[in-house]
Protein backbone atom coordinates (compact mmCIF):
# COMPACT_ATOMS: atom_id res chain seq x y z
CA UNK A 1 0.00 0.00 0.00
CA UNK A 2 2.86 2.40 0.79
CA UNK A 3 4.45 1.79 -2.62
CA UNK A 4 1.08 2.36 -4.32
CA UNK A 5 0.63 5.63 -2.40
CA UNK A 6 4.12 6.81 -3.40
CA UNK A 7 3.39 5.91 -7.02
CA UNK A 8 0.09 7.78 -6.99
CA UNK A 9 1.46 10.98 -5.41
CA UNK A 10 4.54 11.08 -7.65
CA UNK A 11 2.46 10.37 -10.74
CA UNK A 12 -0.06 13.05 -9.80
CA UNK A 13 2.67 15.67 -9.32
CA UNK A 14 4.59 14.69 -12.46
CA UNK A 15 1.57 14.73 -14.73
CA UNK A 16 0.13 17.92 -13.22
CA UNK A 17 3.27 19.88 -14.10
CA UNK A 18 3.54 18.10 -17.45
CA UNK A 19 0.00 19.12 -18.41
CA UNK A 20 0.67 22.68 -17.24
CA UNK A 21 3.88 23.15 -19.24
CA UNK A 22 3.38 20.85 -22.23
CA UNK A 23 5.58 17.91 -21.26
CA UNK A 24 8.07 16.67 -18.69
CA UNK A 25 6.24 13.97 -16.73
CA UNK A 26 9.27 11.72 -17.07
CA UNK A 27 11.33 14.09 -14.89
CA UNK A 28 9.68 12.62 -11.80
CA UNK A 29 7.82 9.49 -12.89
CA UNK A 30 10.47 7.62 -14.89
CA UNK A 31 13.38 7.97 -12.38
CA UNK A 32 10.95 7.14 -9.58
CA UNK A 33 10.17 3.76 -11.16
CA UNK A 34 13.87 2.97 -11.36
CA UNK A 35 14.40 4.14 -7.76
CA UNK A 36 11.64 1.79 -6.57
CA UNK A 37 13.40 -1.17 -8.14
CA UNK A 38 12.38 -1.56 -11.79
CA UNK A 39 15.14 -2.26 -14.36
CA UNK A 40 15.64 0.45 -17.01
CA UNK A 41 13.80 -1.41 -19.79
CA UNK A 42 10.84 -2.35 -17.57
CA UNK A 43 10.62 1.18 -16.14
CA UNK A 44 10.70 2.61 -19.67
CA UNK A 45 7.81 0.44 -20.89
CA UNK A 46 5.81 0.95 -17.69
CA UNK A 47 6.18 4.73 -17.78
CA UNK A 48 5.24 4.85 -21.47
CA UNK A 49 2.02 2.93 -20.82
CA UNK A 50 1.16 5.13 -17.83
CA UNK A 51 1.87 8.31 -19.80
CA UNK A 52 -1.03 7.48 -22.12
CA UNK A 53 -3.33 8.26 -19.19
CA UNK A 54 -1.86 11.77 -19.05
CA UNK A 55 -3.07 12.27 -22.60
CA UNK A 56 -6.48 10.94 -21.63
CA UNK A 57 -6.83 13.29 -18.66
CA UNK A 58 -5.65 16.28 -20.71
CA UNK A 59 -7.95 15.36 -23.59
CA UNK A 60 -10.98 15.37 -21.31
CA UNK A 61 -10.23 19.03 -20.48
CA UNK A 62 -8.78 20.43 -23.70
CA UNK A 63 -11.51 19.11 -25.99
CA UNK A 64 -13.94 21.48 -24.28
CA UNK A 65 -11.94 24.39 -25.73
CA UNK A 66 -11.82 23.02 -29.33
CA UNK A 67 -8.29 24.32 -29.97
CA UNK A 68 -7.30 21.53 -32.35
CA UNK A 69 -7.55 21.85 -36.14
CA UNK A 70 -8.06 18.63 -38.10
CA UNK A 71 -5.47 19.32 -40.82
CA UNK A 72 -2.60 20.17 -38.48
CA UNK A 73 -3.55 17.25 -36.23
CA UNK A 74 -3.26 14.84 -39.17
CA UNK A 75 0.11 16.34 -40.14
CA UNK A 76 1.44 15.87 -36.60
CA UNK A 77 0.22 12.28 -36.45
CA UNK A 78 1.33 11.32 -39.95
CA UNK A 79 4.82 12.78 -39.59
CA UNK A 80 5.44 11.84 -35.96
CA UNK A 81 4.11 8.29 -35.63
CA UNK A 82 6.75 6.65 -37.89
CA UNK A 83 9.42 8.35 -35.78
CA UNK A 84 7.77 7.09 -32.58
CA UNK A 85 7.82 3.49 -33.82
CA UNK A 86 11.44 3.74 -35.01
CA UNK A 87 12.53 5.31 -31.72
CA UNK A 88 10.77 2.68 -29.60
CA UNK A 89 12.36 -0.14 -31.61
CA UNK A 90 15.91 1.25 -31.38
CA UNK A 91 16.02 2.72 -27.85
CA UNK A 92 17.21 -0.44 -26.11
CA UNK A 93 20.22 -0.50 -28.47
CA UNK A 94 21.44 3.01 -27.56
CA UNK A 95 23.80 3.49 -24.55
CA UNK A 96 21.63 4.97 -21.81
CA UNK A 97 24.09 7.62 -20.60
CA UNK A 98 24.83 8.97 -24.08
CA UNK A 99 21.14 9.26 -24.89
CA UNK A 100 20.17 10.97 -21.63
CA UNK A 101 23.13 13.38 -21.67
CA UNK A 102 22.36 14.51 -25.22
CA UNK A 103 18.70 14.94 -24.37
CA UNK A 104 19.64 16.93 -21.26
CA UNK A 105 21.60 19.55 -23.21
CA UNK A 106 18.85 19.81 -25.83
CA UNK A 107 16.13 20.22 -23.21
CA UNK A 108 18.10 22.81 -21.25
CA UNK A 109 18.62 24.69 -24.50
CA UNK A 110 14.86 24.75 -25.10
CA UNK A 111 14.20 26.40 -21.77
CA UNK A 112 16.95 28.99 -22.17
CA UNK A 113 15.80 29.74 -25.72
CA UNK A 114 12.29 30.48 -24.47
CA UNK A 115 13.64 32.65 -21.63
CA UNK A 116 15.62 34.82 -24.04
CA UNK A 117 12.67 35.09 -26.46
CA UNK A 118 10.19 36.99 -24.24
CA UNK A 119 7.44 37.16 -26.88
CA UNK A 120 7.76 33.53 -28.01
CA UNK A 121 4.42 31.72 -27.99
CA UNK A 122 2.36 34.56 -26.60
CA UNK A 123 0.48 35.20 -29.87
CA UNK A 124 -1.13 32.79 -32.32
CA UNK A 125 0.36 33.50 -35.78
CA UNK A 126 0.06 30.31 -37.92
CA UNK A 127 2.85 29.82 -40.49
CA UNK A 128 4.72 27.19 -42.56
CA UNK A 129 1.69 24.93 -42.88
CA UNK A 130 1.60 24.80 -46.69
CA UNK A 131 3.91 24.17 -49.65
CA UNK A 132 7.67 23.71 -49.39
CA UNK A 133 7.84 25.15 -45.85
CA UNK A 134 5.63 22.31 -44.63
CA UNK A 135 8.31 19.75 -45.61
CA UNK A 136 10.69 21.20 -43.01
CA UNK A 137 7.94 21.06 -40.43
CA UNK A 138 7.23 17.40 -41.23
CA UNK A 139 10.93 16.53 -40.92
CA UNK A 140 11.05 18.20 -37.51
CA UNK A 141 7.95 16.33 -36.38
CA UNK A 142 9.54 13.02 -37.42
CA UNK A 143 12.66 13.77 -35.35
CA UNK A 144 10.54 14.77 -32.34
CA UNK A 145 8.52 11.57 -32.77
CA UNK A 146 11.74 9.53 -32.75
CA UNK A 147 12.80 11.20 -29.49
CA UNK A 148 9.36 10.56 -28.01
CA UNK A 149 9.50 6.87 -28.89
CA UNK A 150 13.02 6.41 -27.55
CA UNK A 151 13.60 8.69 -24.53
CA UNK A 152 10.75 9.40 -22.13
CA UNK A 153 11.92 12.34 -20.02
CA UNK A 154 10.44 15.56 -21.31
CA UNK A 155 10.21 14.84 -25.03
CA UNK A 156 6.70 16.31 -25.22
CA UNK A 157 8.39 19.64 -24.58
CA UNK A 158 10.16 19.31 -27.95
CA UNK A 159 6.82 19.04 -29.75
CA UNK A 160 5.48 22.05 -27.85
CA UNK A 161 8.39 24.29 -28.80
CA UNK A 162 8.45 23.04 -32.42
CA UNK A 163 4.77 23.87 -32.85
CA UNK A 164 5.42 27.34 -31.44
CA UNK A 165 8.69 28.17 -33.17
CA UNK A 166 8.09 26.65 -36.59
CA UNK A 167 4.31 26.56 -37.01
CA UNK A 168 3.57 29.82 -35.15
CA UNK A 169 1.18 28.51 -32.50
CA UNK A 170 0.79 30.13 -29.10
CA UNK A 171 1.55 28.20 -25.93
CA UNK A 172 -2.07 27.33 -25.13
CA UNK A 173 -2.70 25.74 -28.53
CA UNK A 174 0.71 24.06 -28.72
CA UNK A 175 0.27 22.44 -25.32
CA UNK A 176 -3.19 21.19 -26.33
CA UNK A 177 -1.75 19.49 -29.42
CA UNK A 178 1.12 18.04 -27.41
CA UNK A 179 -0.99 16.62 -24.61
CA UNK A 180 -3.68 15.14 -26.84
CA UNK A 181 -1.75 13.95 -29.91
CA UNK A 182 1.62 13.23 -28.28
CA UNK A 183 0.26 12.23 -24.87
CA UNK A 184 -2.52 10.02 -26.15
CA UNK A 185 -1.65 8.83 -29.68
CA UNK A 186 2.17 9.01 -29.88
CA UNK A 187 2.63 7.61 -26.37
CA UNK A 188 -0.03 4.99 -27.02
CA UNK A 189 1.88 3.80 -30.10
CA UNK A 190 5.18 3.79 -28.21
CA UNK A 191 3.57 1.91 -25.33
CA UNK A 192 2.24 -0.72 -27.72
CA UNK A 193 5.65 -1.27 -29.32
CA UNK A 194 7.54 -1.33 -26.01
CA UNK A 195 4.87 -3.60 -24.52
CA UNK A 196 5.43 -6.09 -27.34
CA UNK A 197 9.23 -6.11 -27.21
CA UNK A 198 9.70 -5.36 -23.49
CA UNK A 199 8.10 -5.96 -20.11
CA UNK A 200 5.48 -3.83 -18.32
CA UNK A 201 5.03 -3.91 -14.51
CA UNK A 202 1.24 -4.21 -14.68
CA UNK A 203 0.82 -4.51 -10.91
CA UNK A 204 2.19 -0.95 -10.58
CA UNK A 205 -0.21 0.41 -13.14
CA UNK A 206 -3.41 1.25 -11.15
CA UNK A 207 -1.75 3.95 -9.02
CA UNK A 208 0.20 5.32 -11.99
CA UNK A 209 -2.91 5.51 -14.18
CA UNK A 210 -4.99 7.20 -11.49
CA UNK A 211 -2.30 9.82 -10.83
CA UNK A 212 -1.75 10.40 -14.56
CA UNK A 213 -5.40 10.95 -15.42
CA UNK A 214 -6.10 13.23 -12.45
CA UNK A 215 -2.84 15.16 -12.81
CA UNK A 216 -3.37 15.59 -16.56
CA UNK A 217 -6.86 16.96 -16.09
CA UNK A 218 -5.99 19.35 -13.24
CA UNK A 219 -2.83 20.66 -14.94
CA UNK A 220 -4.69 21.27 -18.20
CA UNK A 221 -7.49 23.05 -16.36
CA UNK A 222 -5.06 25.43 -14.66
CA UNK A 223 -3.16 26.05 -17.91
CA UNK A 224 -6.36 26.99 -19.77
CA UNK A 225 -7.49 29.31 -17.01
CA UNK A 226 -4.12 31.10 -16.64
CA UNK A 227 -3.24 31.52 -20.34
CA UNK A 228 -0.08 31.82 -22.45
CA UNK A 229 2.27 33.74 -20.16
CA UNK A 230 1.67 31.37 -17.24
CA UNK A 231 2.25 28.34 -19.51
CA UNK A 232 5.39 29.93 -20.97
CA UNK A 233 6.91 30.41 -17.51
CA UNK A 234 5.96 26.85 -16.50
CA UNK A 235 7.52 25.53 -19.71
CA UNK A 236 10.77 27.36 -19.01
CA UNK A 237 11.01 26.13 -15.42
CA UNK A 238 10.26 22.52 -16.32
CA UNK A 239 12.65 22.38 -19.29
CA UNK A 240 15.54 23.88 -17.33
CA UNK A 241 14.97 21.50 -14.41
CA UNK A 242 14.72 18.48 -16.70
CA UNK A 243 17.83 19.49 -18.62
CA UNK A 244 19.88 19.89 -15.45
CA UNK A 245 18.52 16.61 -14.02
CA UNK A 246 19.48 14.66 -17.13
CA UNK A 247 22.93 16.26 -17.36
CA UNK A 248 23.83 15.89 -13.69
CA UNK A 249 22.28 12.42 -13.38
Amino acid sequence: MLDQLILFVASLAANFFSALSGGGAGLIQFPMLIFLGLPFGVALATHKVASVALGLGATLRHLKESHLERRLSLIILGAGLPGVVLGAVTILQIPERIATLSLGFLTLGLGLYSVFKPKLGLEHTPQNQHGAALIGGIAGLFVVGFLNGSITSGTGLFLTIWLIRYFGLDYTRAVAYTLILCGLVWNGTGALVLGMIGTVAWNWMPALLAGSILGGYLGSHLAIRKGNLWIKRSFEIVTILIGLKLILG
